[in-house]
């Protein structure tokens, strides 16, 4: 078995490359844990399953995605996001980042 290394964090403000909105990072699958179905409709680009995959709060919405890493980028603007779910997931906002509750 391989370990993998995720690139991007927990609390880690992301640009999506394809689709162009800001987010949140709240959770990390080291490797894809969707199911095959998703993948197929969703996937579109492809993305490799081996690879480390992301929870992300979308900026301005209400929903939450799943995301490749191959597919974010760190958020050059480091600015908070809006998102309801925001306090569910982290207690503060410092330097860029979110802290996450289990702090």
């Amino acid at each position: 078995m391989t370990e993998t290394t995720c690139k991007l964090s927990i609390g880690q403000l992301i640009h999506h490359l394809l689709f162009d909105y800001r987010g949140v990072i709240v959770d990390v699958d080291a490797t894809y844990q969707g199911t095959d179905a998703w993948y197929e409709q969703m996937a579109k680009s492809q993305p490799p399953k081996d690879k480390p995959w992301y929870h992300v709060l979308v900026d301005n919405a209400q929903h939450m995605t799943y995301v490749a890493e191959k597919n974010l980028e760190p958020d050059a603007l480091q600015d908070p996001i809006k998102h309801p779910m925001l306090n569910h997931f982290f207690s503060d906002f410092k330097d860029g980042h979110y802290i996450s509750m289990l702090h």
